[in-house]
């Protein structure tokens, strides 16, 4: 079914079928993760051949930068052949900071389990968690593990997706996971809360 993206919105007939307008809705998802995937790779042409130039560019745009930072990044995270087409950008995003092998791994599951954005995110983290949990329990001695307990916390935060950008980069250029480096962070400020003499750096 054909239909037009004019620039100020989308007018949909009166009485549409159901079926026909949850088509327009998946056609419309597939055109958001093309311009993702796009805008990341311009922006990745533009700061190797423009250098000095390209920043320009694109604030005479009416693209956020920091947005397209994001796009970006992810797209240097996945060559062309490494796109799984039928998991949105989203999909991507979710595992850009893990290593290669293990995007690989996470996006097969997704697209053979059908998963959603939200349930890739959710099975990751639990995985994490769980090799987490593992490795500190083979660090401890049975002594250890009899006076001890290790206490997960689950902190769930709202970021705007520039903030994501930022912290993913972050994580990414210290060689870890966006949740060691946000506990490594969380665990800082803390420090530095209950003691304002400490330095940051401690």
């Amino acid at each position: 079914m054909p239909f037009f993206l004019p620039r100020r919105g989308l007018q949909l007939p009166t009485q549409l079928p159901f079926e026909k307008w949850l088509t327009i809705g998946r056609r419309l998802s597939e055109v958001c993760t093309l311009s993702a995937w796009c805008l990341g790779d311009w922006l990745v042409y533009g700061e190797a051949a423009y250098t000095g130039r390209y920043r320009e560019a694109i604030e005479q745009t009416s693209l956020d930068y920091q947005t397209l930072r994001n796009y970006a990044w992810v797209a240097r995270r996945f060559s062309l052949p490494r796109r799984r087409e039928v998991l949105s950008f989203g999909h991507h995003t979710e595992v850009a900071a893990l290593p290669e092998a293990e995007q690989d791994f996470w996006l097969r599951k997704a697209e053979e389990l059908g998963w959603s954005v939200k349930r890739l995110r959710n099975e990751v983290r639990t995985s994490h968690k769980e090799r987490s949990l593992d490795r500190d329990d083979e660090q401890r001695t049975d002594s250890d593990r009899a006076e001890r307990e290790l206490l997960v916390a689950s902190v769930e935060i709202q970021i705007t997706s520039d903030q994501l950008g930022r912290c993913q980069a972050a994580a990414e250029r210290v060689g870890l996971s966006i949740e060691e480096w946000a506990a490594s962070v969380l665990d800082k400020a803390a420090r530095y809360a209950l003691d304002p003499k400490l330095t940051r750096q401690q």
